[in-house]
């Protein structure tokens, strides 16, 4: 184990067990988090709390960062007291954020400058697979930081692949959520069409979510629209987030994504309603 010394930055919902599985592989863990009691646990089980970005930064040969928005990212990475000043040479810092591939390009050009590698690496899976040390990561950056990487990723996920140069793990991201988007919006008449005609729609999950229907969000989170479980796996803001980046991406690159504006259209309308912090399974709301 080259790398033992580990910084995490974002104690959310997947940073939580994204952190805690880096902990129970023998690393040592360094924590920092806006809201200090999210620490309490895993400084419980040996985490040490770092009273800022500053001090975990240079204490540690990789950091890892998973927060909210790409102000945050922009934040905890750049300026006095960031990651990017703080960092010893040499060390690698892995933004795992949902975030701008625009910003992950421009954070890797500032660590060229000053020897520390710089990858984005977003993930996909939920609560459930950071939990489950299941997620998909999907990473942009340079091919040795990514080798350096790999034996962190291999506790967090299951499935990780090297996509390119830096922002690529982003763009790949976004085109991950503009499939869920869209997807979403089908699981969602789909459960409808059924309460319609009068069936029973969890019958009606056991024979299309093992056929040509059957994806993830129909079978994972369609039994949540059923049973009205609005609890949050991921919350509707960050996905209005992501898709707002994706949105802008797609209009700089010259695309039309007439199912994306459509699945933002509703997201923002259901966010607008309050409900940002529910699951993006409460979608269904709007088609009752």
């Amino acid at each position: 184990m080259t790398d033992k010394n580990i910084g995490f930055i974002g104690l959310g919902v997947m940073g939580q067990s994204m952190a805690g599985h880096i902990l129970a592989a023998g690393y040592n863990v360094r924590v920092y988090n806006r809201t200090k009691q999210k620490a309490d646990a895993l400084v419980e089980k040996g985490a040490v709390w770092c009273d800022s970005v500053a001090d975990l930064a240079a204490a540690s040969d990789v950091i890892i960062t998973i927060v909210g928005y790409p102000a945050d990212v922009e934040e905890v990475f750049m300026g006095p007291s960031g990651i990017l000043e703080n960092a010893p040479s040499g060390a690698l810092a892995i933004d795992m954020t949902t975030s701008d591939p625009a910003l992950a390009q421009n954070l890797w050009q500032h660590g060229q400058q000053i020897n520390i590698g710089v990858l984005d690496a977003p993930v996909s899976g939920g609560d459930l697979g950071s939990r489950n040390a299941s997620l998909s990561i999907m990473v942009g950056g340079e091919p040795e930081d990514f080798e350096r990487a790999l034996p962190i990723f291999k506790i967090m996920g299951a499935n990780i692949v090297h996509q390119g140069k830096a922002g690529c793990g982003q763009h790949t991201k976004m085109a991950n959520q503009i499939a869920i988007a869209a997807g979403m919006i089908a699981v969602c008449e789909s459960i409808s069409y059924a309460k319609h005609a009068g069936l029973d729609p969890e019958t009606v999950l056991e024979s299309i979510g093992k056929g040509a229907a059957a994806s993830w969000s129909l079978n994972n989170l369609g039994p949540k629209m059923i049973q009205g479980d609005d609890a949050p796996g991921f919350f509707i803001r960050h996905f209005v987030k992501d898709m707002g980046i994706a949105l802008s991406a797609a209009k700089n690159m010259g695309m039309k994504t007439p199912g994306l504006d459509m699945a933002y259209t509703l997201y923002k309308q259901i966010e607008e309603q309050g409900d940002g912090l529910k699951g993006t399974q409460a979608l269904f709301q709007l088609f009752k």
